[in-house]
């Protein structure tokens, strides 16, 4: 991984006032997770030094109700 252009792109999303956490879910990259209104981010720097990006885009409307949440648990948890 290339620390300056990982720590550009940090310096730049806190100049911009964006907010992003830090995650760790690969054990070859750091990913940097960004919530902007409508929109997710998911940008990992690699070992490597290449660096993948993922966007999740919403619609813009409210999809589901409450009662989906209990769905979204029954699916996905363990």
């Amino acid at each position: 991984m290339e620390v300056q252009k990982f720590n550009d792109f940090l310096n730049e999303l806190e100049k911009r006032k964006v907010f992003y956490k830090l995650s760790k879910i690969r054990s070859e990259a750091i990913m940097v997770e960004i919530a902007i209104p409508g929109q997710r981010w998911e940008v990992e720097f690699m070992e490597d030094g290449t660096i993948e990006f993922e966007k999740f885009m919403s619609e813009g409307g409210i999809l589901y109700d409450e009662k989906e949440l209990k769905n979204l648990f029954k699916e996905f948890s363990d």
